[in-house]
C-alpha cells in the first residue's frame, strides 16, 4: 500500500468518524470537542434556534462524510500525476481552512473560547501531512 493510499484512508477515517458522529451524536461531538459549558452556548437558546443549529450541523456532518468517503475511493487511484496534483489542492484547502478560522472563529471567541486556535493547528497539521507525500514523492521522482 502507498504513501498516498495511505493518508487518504487515515484521512478519510477521521473525516467519516467525524462526520458520523455529528450527524448522529452532536451534542455529545460537542461535549467532547469544546467542553461543557461552551457545548451548551453552542446548541442554542430557542427551540427554532436549537431546531436550525441542529439542523445545520448534521447537513456538516454529511458533508464531512461523503468527503470521506470520496477521500476513501481517491486512495485507490495509482495516477502519481493526479495524486500530486490532489494532495496540492489538499494543501490549499488546509491552508484556506485555518485562514478562515483565523479571520473568522477567532471573532467568536466568547463563543467558541480558545478553539480556534486548536483548529488551526489541525489544520496545518492535516496540510504538512499532504506536503510530506509531496516532498516524499518529488525525492522519488528526481533521485
Amino acid at each position: 500500500m502507498g504513501e498516498f493510499c495511505m493518508i487518504c484512508i487515515l484521512h478519510s477515517l477521521l473525516a467519516l468518524s467525524c462526520g458520523g458522529l455529528m450527524m448522529f451524536h452532536n451534542n455529545e461531538f460537542l461535549e467532547f470537542s469544546h467542553g461543557r459549558d461552551h457545548a451548551s452556548k453552542l446548541v442554542g437558546s430557542t427551540p427554532h434556534d436549537q431546531l436550525l443549529i441542529q439542523t445545520s450541523d448534521s447537513f456538516s456532518g454529511l458533508l464531512l462524510f461523503v468527503i470521506g468517503f470520496l477521500l476513501f475511493m481517491v486512495a485507490f487511484v495509482k495516477d502519481r500525476e493526479f495524486q500530486s496534483f490532489f494532495a496540492r489542492g489538499c494543501v490549499l484547502l488546509h491552508v484556506a481552512m485555518a485562514i478562515w478560522r483565523i479571520y473568522f472563529e477567532r471573532n467568536l471567541e466568547d463563543v467558541l473560547g480558545r478553539d480556534w486556535l486548536r483548529l488551526v493547528v489541525g489544520d496545518l497539521v492535516f496540510g504538512l501531512s499532504w506536503i510530506l507525500f509531496l516532498v516524499y514523492s518529488w525525492r522519488e521522482t528526481y533521485d
